[in-house]
């Protein structure tokens, strides 16, 4: 895919677990030719997990995209007036980064960059992480699925018989599923069977 001329922004929230996962995403984004501009909660900024470091994420965030973090509400709310982003991805999102984007709730960075996309009517893309999808946040997942402007990277049960609520996106279909909400479609099928 050709990402010349196009910035994306890059936005991380605490599914810890898919990290090293999504990485590589973030890479293909650059090696394509786009501009990244990375976004964190403070989860990502401030926690050490046994699936690495704050400072390894933060590192390798800075070495893949050559640009700052943004990792304040303050850094990330001019987004909207300079309508810098021409798409918006959430990768990982967890399950409550999910339901208060879905309750109009913007206490954090990548909240607030959300929200200055949905501002400017630009393509907001979720990559949905999270153990409860299935369980309370399937009604967040559900107003989010037809609010305009809005669209998923495919996602399935990553772990049916011991986490049935649980719901993951194909993190490796990052970028196709950006390049689609350009144009305005949901990559499809949205639902598929999830396999590691």
């Amino acid at each position: 895919m050709n990402w010349n001329g196009i910035t994306v922004g890059y936005a991380l929230t605490g599914s810890h677990c898919t990290l090293e996962e999504v990485m590589p995403q973030i890479q293909r984004f650059k090696d394509g030719g786009a501009n990244v501009v990375p976004i964190v909660s403070s989860t990502i900024m401030t926690t050490d997990t046994r699936f690495g470091t704050s400072e390894n994420w933060q590192k390798q965030l800075k070495d893949i995209t050559g640009n700052d973090i943004i990792s304040t509400i303050v850094e990330a709310e001019p987004l909207g007036p300079s309508k810098l982003l021409d798409v918006l991805v959430i990768a990982p999102c967890t399950g409550n980064t999910t339901s208060k984007l879905a309750n109009a709730m913007t206490d954090s960075p990548v909240l607030m960059a959300a929200k200055a996309q949905m501002r400017n009517c630009r393509p907001l893309v979720l990559a949905i992480s999270t153990n409860d999808g299935l369980g309370l946040n399937a009604a967040n997942i559900a107003k989010l699925l037809v609010t305009k402007n809005i669209y998923f990277v495919p996602y399935g049960q990553d772990n049916p018989q011991q986490k049935p609520n649980s719901l993951v996106a194909k993190m490796n279909l990052i970028p196709e599923a950006c390049y689609a909400a350009l144009e305005g479609k949901q990559l499809q099928p949205m639902i598929v069977e999830y396999s590691n």
